[in-house]
């Protein structure tokens, strides 16, 4: 009897450990899917969260480089207001420079406009003296006389700013005409260089010419009228500026 009590008890015993066994593993299968399930979650937010984490940084990254960017931009944009600022003070100084400029020419205009007719009036020449120079008889150099006369015309051009010289040499009517019209070339060109070199006269105001026996200033026919007739005529014509 005692053995079979302790058979039953052990099965009993041993009953009772199955049964506590079952039980805990029915409780803990659930408990442990949970934990198994949790920590999968875990690791997935782990990998989002780091995949999150990369896709801030470059996003930080980005913004970084859009800073960067913008602060450039702003900088070239700082530039371009000075530059544009400097080139509207220089365009404002070439519009004063193009006002004064167009006043000068209206003034030049007006200026180019009286001078044009002081121009065409300096074509109208007219005659203000004549001096006459004598002679002796075949010769052609210049007597004392002569030259005092030359001076006195020249002391009434050298403060003229405008004025032409006629240099005219005649002869009497003795001898023949290609021997006359010689000698007054070469007494019209001895006036000239007395004028030119020792007088100082410019060279481009004088026009000499010889015209030997031709136009007559008196009778050849008497001395003193030969005498009248070997002569070089000093013209001086000065331009009519009107009123």
């Amino acid at each position: 009897m005692a053995a079979l009590a302790l058979t039953a008890a052990f099965a009993a015993v041993a009953g009772v450990g199955c049964a506590t066994k079952k039980y805990v593993h029915e409780t803990m299968a659930p408990v442990q899917k949970k934990v198994e399930d949790l920590d999968k979650k875990n690791t997935e937010q782990d990998t989002s969260i780091a995949a999150l984490e990369r896709g801030v940084s470059r996003a930080d990254e980005r913004a970084q480089g859009a800073d960067n960017k913008a602060g450039d931009a702003a900088r070239e944009a700082a530039r371009a207001n000075e530059q544009a600022a400097l080139a509207n003070k220089q365009a404002g100084a070439a519009q004063s420079e193009a006002e004064k400029g167009v006043a000068q020419a209206d003034r030049a205009e007006r200026s180019v406009g009286t001078l044009g007719i002081k121009v065409e009036n300096m074509d109208n020449f007219k005659l203000a003296s004549t001096e006459a120079v004598l002679f002796a008889i075949g010769k052609s150099e210049l007597s004392t006389e002569a030259e005092a006369q030359l001076d006195a015309f020249v002391a009434k051009v050298v403060s003229m700013k405008h004025y032409v010289v006629e240099v005219q040499g005649f002869t009497d009517s003795t001898g023949s005409s290609a021997i006359n019209l010689d000698l007054s070339r070469r007494r019209a060109a001895a006036v000239v260089r007395y004028l030119t070199l020792d007088r100082k006269v410019p060279l481009f105001r004088v026009n000499p010419m010889g015209y030997g026996k031709e136009n007559p200033a008196s009778d050849n026919k008497t001395r003193d009228g030969r005498k009248q007739n070997r002569r070089v005529e000093v013209r001086l014509f000065t331009p009519d500026l009107g009123s």
